[in-house]
């Protein structure tokens, strides 16, 4: 792959709902037919975003995972006495849930949802809202459980390494306490370090503050109630700065359990600023 700037943006198809928010100089479009992802953020006609036209599901926009976000080893995991098999859509691995690659319903002007799938051993459904005002943007993922399930959520932002042809590449400040030590198979091996120098594909927590990428004449700050992050630099075209409830192979460590009437809630936001 190239540079950002040689992806057009995957067209919008006749009759396909958007959310079209916007604020100020701010557009965030939403494309739920297209896992439910925001397919679009421009801040004074600068974009954000990978745009994806010509890119697999998992390679651009900024997508929603659930119900469990990263890895999971072998796609296999045992949940009160019943051990599950998933589909392996990143062998040898399941990877980011069963909702990215799926047509969502648009609930009103700013709230999307869809139904787990079979893919999954347990019933339920996910929500998303979206929020935009000048200086930002707000989403809240739930995922309201039929019956108890292991789950983990998260968001998976590509962000375009440079916003103009030519431009000056991104700088991402991060200040965690420690990163997750991978094995072999790329999942978490149980030891945590220091963060080293990047480049990264790697999940760090205990963050000291948001992180925050900066481009000339714009700067992002991310935050979440998720308090882990995975963060992927090693493309030479964008970086992924993804918030998640849990770490990678969660539903093997200990994850969260929703259950009827005790939904699991996360929410992402977003802050920009020129400069």
């Amino acid at each position: 792959m190239s540079s950002p700037e040689g992806y057009a943006e995957t067209p919008v198809a006749a009759g396909e709902a958007v959310l079209d928010l916007r604020a100020g100089d701010a557009r965030v479009v939403v494309r739920p037919e297209h896992g439910g992802r925001i397919g679009s953020v421009r801040i004074g006609g600068r974009e954000l975003l990978v745009a994806g036209h010509g890119l697999g599901p998992i390679y651009w926009g900024s997508y929603p995972m659930a119900p469990w976000a990263g890895r999971i080893r072998g796609g296999r995991f045992t949940f009160r006495g019943a051990t599950h098999q998933l589909p392996l859509a990143a062998p040898p691995h399941a990877l980011h849930g069963v909702v990215l690659d799926r047509p969502w319903r648009v609930d009103g002007d700013d709230a999307i949802s869809v139904d787990l799938d079979e893919r999954w051993p347990y019933r339920g459904r996910v929500s998303q809202r979206f929020a935009v005002r000048e200086d930002g943007l707000d989403v809240t993922m739930t995922l309201e459980a039929d019956e108890p399930m292991p789950a983990t959520m998260g968001w998976h932002p590509w962000f375009r390494r440079a916003l103009e042809p030519g431009g000056a590449p991104v700088a991402l400040s991060l200040d965690a306490a420690e990163m997750l030590v991978r094995d072999g198979e790329g999942i978490p091996s149980g030891e945590r370090v220091a963060p080293p120098p990047g480049p990264w594909d790697d999940c760090f927590t205990g963050l000291r503050s948001d992180p925050v990428l900066e481009w000339p004449g714009l700067r992002l700050a991310l935050s979440s109630s998720c308090a882990w992050w995975v963060v992927y630099t090693q493309p030479a075209y964008a970086v992924c700065v993804e918030p998640q409830s849990g770490p990678p192979d969660a539903a093997n460590s200990g994850p969260d359990v929703a259950e009827p009437g005790a939904p699991l809630t996360h929410t992402m936001r977003w802050r920009w600023e020129r400069t």
